[in-house]
């Protein structure tokens, strides 16, 4: 792979994915709204949110591929985005606990101005958790800047999840599998 990637993010777990992945990226970040219309699917709204993050990159002339991603969490009809507080991060983790739920990622990559979006969803089962244990791990990880208030990778994914059907790096918040891919097709 000898094209240089921009990855338009934060997330330390989406770098270090890129690092096991041996890509040559550097990250550059923009800010970028992240609402999205109402009326459309989960898997639409993980695409909708990476495309438009990738949209900021529109105007920069570059010979580099653009990464840009969105992960969410849906559960039944709810979508579970980041938690805005201590209190909402065990609300979402209570409504998660003996249930499957379906964590989906979106993913464009922008070069020479085209846009190629894709998307993988897997589902994942949580074992009943205690409230007890709920609070114990949101006050110490702190799941803030996570989708759906977990990480796959910390003390609740290796303690609570029984079950995932899908790809395990879709649940860390990028399918390597299908971007490598994809990248290979650019």
């Amino acid at each position: 792979m000898n094209k240089k990637i921009i990855l338009a993010s934060k997330s330390p777990r989406r770098q270090e994915l890129l690092k096991l992945m041996d890509l040559d990226f550097r990250i550059v970040l923009k800010d970028v709204d992240e609402s999205y219309p109402e009326d459309l699917t989960p898997e639409q709204i993980a695409v909708y949110i990476a495309k438009k993050k990738a949209e900021a990159f529109d105007e920069m002339v570059t010979d580099e591929v653009v990464l840009t991603a969105d992960t969410i969490v849906s559960i039944g009809d709810k979508i579970l985005g980041k938690p805005e507080n201590e209190e909402h991060a065990v609300e979402m983790l209570n409504l998660l606990s003996g249930n499957t739920h379906q964590v989906i990622t979106g993913v464009c990559l922008f070069y020479n101005q085209e846009y190629h979006t894709f998307f993988d969803v897997s589902d994942v089962t949580f074992r009943h958790m205690s409230d007890e244990e709920i609070r114990h791990y949101v006050s110490k990880y702190k799941p803030f800047d996570k989708a759906g208030s977990y990480g796959i990778q910390e003390w609740v994914g290796v303690t609570g999840i029984i079950k995932i059907n899908g790809s395990y790096t879709n649940v860390v918040g990028l399918p390597t599998e299908k971007l490598y891919q994809a990248l290979v097709k650019l």
